[in-house]
């Protein structure tokens, strides 16, 4: 498996495709993270930034090789074994892109409460923040897993699927991402760090069930 992600990773290195999504990810944090903000809130910005980013990277790594590529590696590794790990290069990337993106709100936010009355303690915020964005990259990567090859294929239909599962995810109350975000934004008003942990297994449960699906699928399709 690690011959396959160094595999897998190295493509997409090389292609250059990933350069739209840290580009919109990078505009969108310039955006919205100003110098001096509530730490937490800015923490909270930034995890639900890269749910969708996370998407658009996972289901870049799913369709990179060419046909005859994919079935040269398919035959070599398995099928479910080739395509988890392009899923899991995706992920990864997204991951460190998440943790980059967190050390920097770090540096640059202000650690208070939204109205400056609390201290808020870098070293607590600075792990919710890291679990936030862990929560919001599995979830992600479940979405640009089920939207693409092998359950979806056509380009259309998984765009739009992509951007609906992520809106939802983000917005509707129940979603691990959902409840994430908003135990940091919530956080912010008070000056109150609360860790998502409950969310992180409810995130990490629905990719695993994602991964043993995808792999079932691509294997009998194979």
């Amino acid at each position: 498996m690690t011959a396959l992600l160094r595999y897998q990773t190295a493509l997409l290195v090389r292609s250059q495709r990933w350069l739209a999504p840290v580009l919109l990810y990078a505009a969108f944090i310039a955006i919205g993270v100003q110098w001096g903000q509530p730490v937490l809130d800015s923490l909270g910005y930034t995890a639900a930034g890269l749910l969708p980013v996370t998407a658009w990277l996972v289901q870049l790594c799913a369709g990179q090789e060419p046909p005859a590529a994919r079935t040269v590696t398919a035959a070599a590794a398995g099928p479910a074994r080739a395509h988890m790990a392009a899923l899991l290069a995706g992920l990864g990337c997204a991951g460190l892109l998440g943790a980059a993106a967190t050390s920097i709100v770090l540096l640059i936010s202000k650690p208070a409460s939204a109205d400056s009355s609390v201290r808020v303690p870098l070293l607590p915020a600075g792990i919710a923040g890291l679990l936030a964005v862990a929560c919001c990259v599995l979830l992600g990567a479940v979405i640009g897993a089920l939207c693409t090859r092998p359950l979806l294929h056509r380009r259309g239909w998984s765009v739009a699927a992509t951007v609906l599962l992520a809106l939802a995810a983000l917005v509707t109350g129940g979603s691990p991402a959902n409840a994430a975000v908003t135990g940091l934004v919530t956080g912010s008003r008070t000056g109150t760090v609360h860790l998502p942990v409950l969310p992180l297994v409810a995130a990490t449960a629905l990719a695993v069930a994602a991964a043993a699906l995808v792999g079932k699928v691509a294997s009998l399709r194979a």
